[in-house]
């Protein structure tokens, strides 16, 4: 038996201490070229089908410059053509031809758009379920380094920007980037000249807005982060309601959503004020650029080198240009709050599972009453002191053991460690003689099952919830399991049976019920080894007898440690664990122990008296 530890009682996340001891997300450094390239790569939907959908962006693109191109041929053949008059024939035939160009443009625009859409949407859904699936690989540290709205809005709203910016904004960019290109050959087919000068008046926005992209790049990262944190308050405030009101704590949760909303609305305004920057600028520009080409090209006309229906077609093919340019800012914001969404979900990819899964290489367990062993096990949280420390015990197969202790003993870190919710610092966690870090989850968790204190459930019938642990169970098994667990009498006071809806988290049932769901469950779940946190403490007599004794029946036959809140559950245990400073103390039978001076004894005498 190990000896008692000498040191101050110390505590970590999962026993009392902070929880921002966890260990945090990683977060992404990527340039946002780099950003974009490994987004694109995640999501290789993205790319499908690309080349087709670029020549119909093209064909769009070209169709916009058939307007100027009719204009400027009106003008210059069918108007003003060596002073025959108009041609009305050749005017009729080139607003047809135009008609019939566009009709065929919008055609290709709409299935630019479709197939556009289309990718975008395969290839976000395959983002947000690479980035699901990875919450759930990564521990409950990690997981608890973030509140949980914080975390689901990675996979929520930060893919979401991603999807605006990829159907809007990035649609922009391919037509806007053609449309420059269009315009710029077009145009320069009409005047180098003017061609020259515009890009001249423009060279000068591009180079500013190349200079806030890096600060662009900080400030909706920043954004990002601050709507990650308001979502979370928001969740916890909806999940926390009844304790709100309980305590009447209205008004001060109100200002602490207040502080979040406002410090989302401080970082967006921050960010639109630096992207919107570049707006007035870019209006004198393409104030300044219109008029510098009519000066110039009114010049060139008269000198014969431009005639009236190319520059008439210039000015129109420089409207084509000047709205990519004013679209920049836009697209250039919607690019920048993208950027931050993918490098906050690739911050969730970029994070490893500290606790892995062996996957075909792991063992698999054969069925079978399991036996326990810890062999030299310590543990500390990260950057927190050590919270187990040398525990060597053993668990014989179909042994009932009771694990009890004060708050921050161990208890806690004990069972997560026997059902791999975390790895040991030093010493390995065996079952039937396999360490648990080589055992495949698979095979891990048809063996494990634990059965937390607060049952969750989800939002469906009492029969779904407890199918959850075996999808392909009957509803006749179902029952069978209610009444073999001695739980017949309280499914007949149910209206619907198994048919009952449960409601959110379980909410329309009792606490007690809600656990009675949970061992149901796990029953049908047929573990070999089943890991209970025992729940009682908040439940009617009647509900407490009908727990113990679909416990009894739950853990007969089979290898089950419970951490017992009750020391009447000690007492009708194999054996009795007691926890004290992050050492197993004491081992023995509750008649062994309540008898002999010790941390049982008093933990013993202590519950006795407040029973009384």
């Amino acid at each position: 038996m190990s000896a008692p530890a000498t040191t101050t009682r110390e505590r970590g996340p999962a026993d009392g201490a902070p929880a921002e001891e966890a260990p945090a997300l990683h977060r992404s450094t990527d340039s946002a070229i780099g950003t974009i390239r490994r987004g694109l790569r995640l999501s290789p939907e993205f790319g499908r089908g690309l080349g087709l959908t670029l020549l119909f962006a093209v064909a769009a693109t070209a169709g916009k410059v058939i307007v100027p191109i009719a204009v400027q041929q009106i003008i210059d053949r069918g108007i003003s053509a060596g002073g025959a008059g108009v041609d009305l024939g050749f005017v009729a035939t080139m607003v047809t031809v135009c008609a019939l160009l566009l009709l065929a443009t919008m055609a290709c625009s709409y299935l630019m758009n479709y197939r556009l859409y289309r990718a975008t949407e395969s290839g976000l859904a395959t983002l947000r379920r690479k980035a699901f699936r990875h919450v759930h690989d990564l521990s409950v540290l990690t997981q608890n380094s973030e509140r949980k709205g914080a975390l689901v809005s990675r996979v929520t709203s930060d893919v979401d920007q991603i999807s605006t910016f990829m159907q809007w904004g990035g649609l922009l960019l391919i037509v806007s980037t053609g449309q420059l290109l269009v315009a710029t050959v077009l145009m320069s087919v009409y005047s180098w000249q003017l061609t020259l000068l515009v890009w001249v008046c423009f060279l000068p926005l591009l180079f500013g807005v190349r200079w806030l992209q890096r600060r662009l790049s900080a400030a909706y990262l920043k954004v990002r982060e601050r709507t990650g944190d308001m979502l979370g308050a928001i969740g916890e405030t909806v999940m926390g309601a009844a304790v709100i009101r309980a305590h009447a704590t209205e008004e001060r949760t109100a200002r602490r959503i207040d502080d979040t909303v406002l410090a989302t609305r401080r970082a967006q305004v921050r960010a639109q004020r630096l992207s919107m920057a570049v707006s007035p600028f870019a209006e004198l520009v393409a104030a300044l650029g219109n008029a510098a080409v009519v000066v110039a090209g009114v010049l060139l006309g008269i000198g014969g080198d431009i005639t009236p229906g190319e520059l008439v077609a210039f000015l129109f093919l420089l409207t084509l240009f000047v709205m990519p340019m004013m679209m920049a800012t836009e697209i250039f914001n919607e690019a920048q709050n993208a950027i931050a969404g993918w490098r906050r979900v690739l911050g969730v990819l970029d994070t490893v599972p500290d606790i892995a899964d062996p996957g075909e290489a792991g063992r698999v367990l054969p069925r079978g009453p399991v036996g326990v062993r810890f062999d030299g096990v310590s543990y500390a949280y990260p950057d927190g002191p050590t919270v187990l420390a040398g525990v060597d015990e053993e668990i014989a197969p179909g042994t009932r053991v009771a694990v009890v202790g004060e708050t921050g003993s161990g208890k806690t870190t004990f069972v997560k460690l026997l059902t791999r919710l975390m790895d040991p610092v030093e010493g390995r966690v065996l079952l039937d003689g396999a360490d648990l870090r080589e055992v495949a989850f698979s095979s891990l968790r048809s063996r494990v099952v634990m059965v937390p204190q607060e049952g969750f459930l989800f939002d469906s019938s009492l029969g779904a919830n407890i199918r959850f642990a075996r999808p392909e169970a009957t509803d006749a098994e179902l029952a069978a399991a209610v009444r073999e667990l001695g739980l017949a009498d309280w499914l007949g006071t149910l209206a619907h049976g198994l048919d009952t809806p449960v409601g959110q988290r379980g909410e329309s049932l009792s606490a007690g019920e809600r656990q009675l769901v949970a061992l149901v469950r796990a029953y049908v779940a047929d573990p070999d080894l089943l890991v209970l946190d025992e729940a009682t403490s908040a439940v009617d007599p009647d509900t407490e007898v009908r727990i113990q004794r679909a416990l009894d029946r739950l853990t007969r036959g089979r290898t089950s440690v419970t951490i017992a809140h009750r020391l009447s559950t000690a007492e009708a245990a194999d054996e009795v664990f007691v926890f004290d400073d992050g050492r197993v103390v004491q081992r023995g039978t509750h008649g062994q122990l309540v008898d002999r001076p010790g941390v049982y004894a008093d933990l013993y005498a202590s519950w006795v008296r407040s029973s009384a």
